[in-house]
């Protein structure tokens, strides 16, 4: 971004850290971790680093809704086209209450929305979730024309065993 400012940083060195480097944002300042012998160079390398982190981290996290309709749309294309506007929504949008799903559709209406929980995962993550929810726009059952369909997107099992991977490790039971 032109003209953004840059944040107040606060280092704090550590005698048990020896390798690792991390930060996080404490209101308007920015907490940066280092290894205690990391020299002068080291460490203005390293706040450098760490904020160009959290700049993308938080740019991931700004994805509108906009930008989740454009990602339908390229996808619809892509994997859907021969079902013209049947595989089209009339809304997708990030949403903020749902736990025990990464996404939900309702076909009766055309609506989509998509958990904010992977808001921060990989695009190709994001990808399947959507075209998961976009495919329910044409078969709204889990049968296999629909696991047919979304299998298109190549990175379909790759993708549903990294959500499978989340979920055990936050012990989040969730639904299909």
């Amino acid at each position: 971004m032109a003209g953004a400012r840059k944040p107040v940083v606060e280092v704090r060195r550590s005698q048990r850290r020896r390798r690792t480097v991390s930060a996080y944002r404490d209101g308007e300042r920015v907490v940066v971790l280092i290894p205690a012998q990391f020299s002068r160079a080291e460490e203005s390398e390293w706040v450098d680093r760490m904020l160009a982190r959290l700049a993308a981290r938080e740019g991931r996290l700004a994805r509108s809704d906009a930008e989740l309709l454009a990602r339908a749309t390229r996808l619809i294309k892509l994997y859907l086209a021969e079902h013209g506007t049947q595989a089209v929504p009339a809304s997708v949008r990030w949403v903020t209450n749902q736990n025990g799903r990464w996404g939900s559709c309702t076909p009766a209406d055309g609506t989509i929305r998509i958990s904010h929980r992977i808001q921060d995962m990989p695009d190709w993550v994001i990808d399947y979730v959507l075209l998961h929810e976009l495919v329910h726009l044409i078969v709204p059952s889990h049968n296999a024309r629909f696991w047919a369909l979304v299998a298109r997107y190549p990175k379909s099992e790759r993708a549903r065993g990294y959500l499978e991977g989340v979920a055990a490790a936050s012990g989040t039971p969730l639904t299909d």
